[in-house]
């Protein structure tokens, strides 16, 4: 058999002898690869056993575990913040920056509710209008759209507003800003049916939604019951009430489907902008920077890897001839309990990660918050005699 190279009870790390290099010129890194050579090589039985690794396999199994530390502490911080994080530059790294959670991409996406409503949204709504010839009450819209839309192959658009009449705002025709805001005080609106009494000398602010409403009370009325022209418009054909007596423009607003129904965003756009968790700018840790915990838990797997790669090199030598007889490696039992000892280490560290979680801090807060009142509750209150 050949002569199989075991460890020779010391060590020197220089810079060089980890495979990537991630740490190498970390001061703390390189003091701690001699000691966690000694660490790991004691662990396995040496001086009583022999120990068939070198220590490169052990600087490899520590820059491995430190890299793991690393892409176990940020895959959680990017499930903590992606919310926040996702559509923020990628140019500079993440790791030592405090993330604040914000409503940039809830804001994003509840602007398509708006969108429908012509309040907010990414679509573009463009502006078109169809010439309006007297005596003539049908007009097909799709003529109108091939020839001035400017559409690509297989797109259509959706009228979302059509000017019959010129649009007037609800607040200028029937509000004073200072008679009590929301048509409360106004006294022509209690005239025309609007609900409102008083004149200008009683002010009275109401919430905003309330005025909101009563804004578009007041445009559905116009819409319905007050409008020169109206119209019918099914699919794409377009019926104007009543017949034209003139030759004059229509005006109405249109979205291209193609943009309505495109799941790409508009904004942030471009390769420099994080855009699913792989480019999150999240780089390998400083090793300097890691606590005692981190430290301890990077030991742990260390060991725990340098036993799997221990186990799977005696594989290869299964049994050892001795005079007279053989002696049988322990190769599974090392293969077995490394598994075992890495997999409890990473859910072990997870759920560390999870108890410090920003929704587990807040239960916590309030869950101290609780007990400091019912602890309060029970001190008895001092009575006053004046």
């Amino acid at each position: 058999m050949a002569k199989v190279p075991i460890y020779p009870g010391s060590s020197s790390f220089f810079p060089g002898d980890t495979p990537f290099g991630f740490y190498d010129n970390d001061i703390d890194f390189q003091q701690d690869a001699d000691k966690i050579t000694n660490f790991v090589a004691r662990r396995l039985g040496y001086p009583i056993m022999d120990v068939e690794l070198q220590d490169i396999n052990f600087y490899t199994a520590f820059e491995e575990a430190t890299t793991t530390y690393g892409n176990e502490l940020y895959a959680y911080k990017i499930r903590e913040n992606y919310l926040s994080i996702e559509g923020s530059p990628t140019g500079s790294s993440l790791n030592h920056e405090l993330i604040t959670p914000n409503f940039a991409n809830i804001v994003r996406y509840s602007e398509q509710y708006g969108e429908e409503a012509g309040t907010g949204g990414t679509t573009t709504w463009y502006t078109g209008s169809v010439s309006l010839t007297k005596d003539k009450q049908d007009y097909d819209l799709k003529d109108w759209a091939d020839a001035s839309a400017s559409l690509a192959t297989g797109d259509s658009i959706e009228v979302k507003r059509i000017f019959y009449e010129n649009p007037t705002p609800a607040s200028a025709r029937y509000l004073s800003p200072f008679d009590g805001f929301g048509f409360g005080g106004v006294a022509a609106a209690g005239f025309m049916g609007y609900g409102g009494e008083g004149g200008a000398g009683g002010y009275l602010m109401m919430p905003i939604s309330f005025d909101m409403q009563k804004i578009q009370s007041i445009e559905f009325n116009d819409t319905v019951r007050r409008s020169q022209y109206s119209f019918e418009l099914i699919n794409n054909k377009l019926r104007i009430f009543p017949i034209p007596a003139k030759n004059h423009k229509l005006w109405f607003q249109y979205i291209k489907n193609s943009e309505r129904n495109s799941p790409i965003s508009t904004s942030p756009t471009g390769s420099g902008n994080v855009t699913n968790v792989s480019n999150v700018p999240y780089n390998n840790p400083t090793y300097l920077q890691i606590n005692s915990i981190g430290r301890s838990w990077i030991y742990e797997y260390t060991l725990a890897i340098c036993k799997e790669m221990l186990g799977y090199i005696r594989g290869k030598y299964s049994t050892v001839p001795i005079p007279g007889d053989s002696v049988t490696l322990n190769q599974s039992e090392l293969i077995s309990a490394a598994t075992a000892e890495k997999i409890a280490l990473v859910e072990r560290l997870r759920g560390y990660f999870e108890e410090t979680s920003r929704d587990k801090l807040m239960e916590r807060r309030v869950a101290e918050t609780d007990l400091r009142i019912r602890e309060l509750t029970a001190v008895p209150y001092p009575i006053y005699i004046g």
